[in-house]
């Protein structure tokens, strides 16, 4: 079975939908990335001993801000309100890795 693509007319065209008849509904969103770095990048990163500041805490903040302006970011989205954003940082043993989390 074939759908119908909302944002793209007859003509292959892509279009903004009416979405003001929609009901309001509570959702979430989870988007997960790895960052990989060398060992000695690592450790610095987890001990707050990187010159320019707390790389986390600006990672953070910048994860936030564009949750909040994802509208912008991504093209023919709607503004959706939103009341939370959180971000959170793991760090699996076997690597040199950050997995990053935000829902």
């Amino acid at each position: 079975m074939s759908k119908k693509f909302t944002h793209i007319d007859v003509k292959g065209e892509a279009r903004m939908v009416d979405v003001s008849g929609k009901p309001v509904q509570q959702r979430m969103a989870v988007a997960r990335g790895e960052m990989r770095m060398g060992p000695a990048t690592l450790k610095l990163i987890r001990g707050d001993k990187i010159a320019k500041g707390n790389v986390l805490a600006t990672a953070r903040i910048a994860a936030i801000q564009a949750a909040k302006r994802t509208a912008d970011l991504i093209p023919l989205c709607h503004p959706l309100a939103i009341n939370h954003c959180e971000v959170e940082f793991d760090f699996p043993r076997s690597s040199n890795t950050i997995v990053i989390t935000s829902t």
